[in-house]
C-alpha cells in the first residue's frame, strides 16, 4: 500500500475522532505544530525515519516529547497508534493529507498559479471569481515564480492543470497548423 493511501487511512481517522469531539481546528493545529516542530529538530527527525528503533520505542519516546509540549490526549493516543503501528515516517504526509480533507470538508480548493511576475491584487482576485465559478468551491491561490514562462500563467487546481502561458499557445498554435 503506498504511504500516500496509508497517511490519508490516519488523517481520516483523527477526522473522525475531531468531528466525534468537535476540535478539527485544534487538532489540526497540533497537528501542524508537531509535523514543523520534528521538521525544525534533525533528532527528532532521525527518530521518526528511523527503521532501526523498534516502533514501541519510538511510540514511548514521541508521547514523552508530545507531553512535555503540552499537545492534547487524543492527539498523543493518535501518535501512539501510529507509531506502534511504525507508521510515524507518514508524519509530513499525514498532516499534509490531513490539510486536505478539512479543506475539501470546508469546500476549499488550492489552486498553485506559475508566473514570471507576481499577479497584482486585482487579478488574484479576478483569477479566484472565475475558478471558483468553474470549480464551485471556494479558491486558495498560492503563486510560485517560474522565470522560464515567458508571459501568461499556468494553474494547477488538484490534478487539472489550465495553461495559459505563451509557451502553452505558441504550442497550441504549432499543434493546430501541423494537423491542418
Amino acid at each position: 500500500m503506498s504511504q500516500r493511501l496509508t497517511a490519508r487511512r490516519y488523517a481520516k481517522a483523527l477526522l473522525e475522532i475531531g468531528d466525534k469531539q468537535g476540535n478539527v481546528p485544534q487538532l489540526q493545529q497540533e497537528l501542524e505544530a508537531v509535523a514543523t516542530a520534528v521538521a525544525a529538530h534533525a533528532d527528532l527527525e532521525r527518530l521518526v525515519a528511523s527503521p532501526l528503533v523498534l516502533p514501541r520505542k519510538k511510540a514511548e519516546v514521541f508521547e514523552l516529547i508530545l507531553a512535555e509540549a503540552g499537545v492534547s490526549q487524543t492527539l498523543r493516543h493518535f501518535f501512539r497508534v501510529v507509531a506502534e503501528a511504525g507508521r510515524l515516517n507518514l508524519l509530513p504526509e499525514l498532516r499534509r493529507t490531513f490539510a486536505d480533507l478539512v479543506d475539501e470538508r470546508a469546500g476549499l480548493v488550492e489552486a498553485r498559479v506559475a508566473s514570471a511576475q507576481p499577479l497584482t491584487d486585482s487579478q488574484s482576485k479576478a483569477l479566484m471569481a472565475a475558478l471558483a465559478q468553474r470549480t464551485g468551491k471556494t479558491i486558495r491561490l498560492t503563486w510560485s515564480p517560474d522565470p522560464a514562462l515567458l508571459g501568461g500563467l499556468k494553474v494547477q487546481v488538484g490534478s487539472t492543470v489550465l495553461d495559459a502561458s505563451l509557451q502553452g499557445q505558441l504550442h497550441q498554435l504549432k499543434t493546430r497548423l501541423l494537423s491542418a
